[in-house]
């Protein structure tokens, strides 16, 4: 078991590790997990940049590792409303006129625990968001704290971020990840060889500008495969906003992704609890070595979107009150 504070890339960072897992995070660029290596089966379950990248990393830390994005996606126009604030974000997307991710996926966290049990270790890193520290606040007027907890034992890394309200105002919550997972994940084989499952249940109709119209489609015959025996994500375009919904999975009811290498029988397990009732499948085209199942709390523009809460998935946190979403990883 261990807990370290390493140089890597020339950024600061923290090694955790047990006897089958390696994790990395960097606490300067929101605390992202860029690394998660199962040693046993020599498996690199993410997108983690290589020296050349780190430049890239730090512009557009979503597509490395395990950013944390709020709000997830895109709001359209920058703004939307909620009481008597209106929201005002600089635009992100020229071409769509949208503001996509948010910036806590690039602010400085501070480790803030440490901790080791007899089969686990655990970090925890927190982000204040206030007046002074106003890089979000200029945007986001809301003082809040978030803590992101790593737990790494030899089976699983348990992700948990947690948000506490502690301004004096309800405030807007919507999170998300924007998660690329390595296809393949495994050297020596081939990406046609792998099939990802997802817990889809929806497809949200979305307009040229990549925003859900508001019409929710059932799926078609090829996206079933998604919930079914798995579909092949590499070699054509992919950008879908779909509804969660649970797919049975060793006889049990599963939130998440699973993408199999088919050959091998071999599986890496992106699981989700009930918080994050919606998600974003994209592939950059369909050319590169990675695939995003990006699991989200609320759908695509939620705040904007002139449907009931339960359907967007918008949600409010009060004054005081705390919000925690948990995923999981781990291979089989």
């Amino acid at each position: 078991m261990k807990i370290e504070k390493i140089n890597w890339h020339g950024l600061d960072a923290v090694l955790m590790e047990t006897n089958v897992y390696e994790a990395i995070i960097v606490p300067s660029v929101g605390a992202n997990l860029v690394r998660l290596y199962n040693k046993k089966k020599k498996i690199d379950i993410l997108r983690t940049p290589e020296q050349d990248e780190i430049e890239t990393f730090i512009s557009r830390p979503q597509i490395f590792g395990v950013p944390l994005l709020f709000p997830p996606n895109r709001i359209e126009n920058g703004t939307y409303t909620f009481g008597d604030k209106k929201y005002k974000y600089p635009i992100t997307i020229p071409a769509q006129n949208n503001y996509h991710h948010g910036i806590i996926k690039s602010q400085p966290f501070t480790i803030t625990n440490t901790r080791f049990s007899a089969d686990a270790v655990e970090v925890e890193a927190s982000y204040f968001s206030n007046r002074i520290n106003n890089e979000i606040f200029a945007n986001f007027p809301h003082e809040f704290i978030c803590k992101i907890r790593f737990i790494l034992t030899d089976n699983e890394l348990t992700h948990i971020v947690t948000f506490r309200n502690t301004g004096d105002e309800t405030m807007p919550l919507g999170v998300g990840y924007h998660t690329p997972i390595r296809l393949p994940f495994m050297k020596n084989t081939v990406a046609s060889d792998y099939k990802l499952r997802l817990s889809a249940g929806k497809r949200w109709d979305l307009s040229d500008r990549s925003l859900p119209t508001g019409k929710l489609l059932d799926l078609s015959e090829e996206e079933m495969q998604l919930r079914n025996e798995g579909m092949n994500v590499r070699g054509k375009a992919i950008e879908m906003a779909l509804t969660d919904e649970a797919i049975m999975e060793n006889g049990k009811p599963y939130h998440g992704a699973i993408l199999t290498n088919t050959k091998k029988k071999i599986s890496v397990y992106y699981e989700v609890d009930n918080q994050f009732k919606h998600w974003t499948l994209w592939n950059n085209g369909g050319d590169v070595d990675w695939v995003c199942p990006e699991p989200q709390t609320w759908a695509i523009n939620a705040p904007n979107l002139k449907l009931p809460a339960k359907v967007t998935g918008f949600q409010v946190l009060e004054s005081g009150k705390r919000w925690s979403g948990t995923t999981r990883f781990y291979v089989k």
